[in-house]
């Protein structure tokens, strides 16, 4: 199954949210950003690709797999 698109659930204050946006980027990786700071509606998808954490980045790729922090680390905001 292909969404389509690369979403990257991030919030400005996680660093690793900004390593992972850089890697996509300089790997020429589209993605869509959902900032979670201005869209805390959001968390509840959040929650449910990660099984109920409150933690960024995530991301959703087009084939749909959820991968969870940058390399296994991430921001928690319960």
């Amino acid at each position: 199954m292909s969404l389509g698109k690369n979403i990257v659930y991030s919030h400005p204050t996680c660093g690793y949210c900004d390593l992972l946006k850089e890697d996509l980027l300089q790997n020429n990786i589209e993605f869509t950003e959902i900032d979670m700071s201005k869209n805390p509606d959001k968390w509840s998808e959040v929650e449910k690709l990660t099984g109920g954490d409150r933690i960024t980045p995530v991301m959703l790729t087009s084939e749909g797999r959820v991968e969870v922090g940058y390399k296994g680390i991430g921001c928690n905001y319960s």
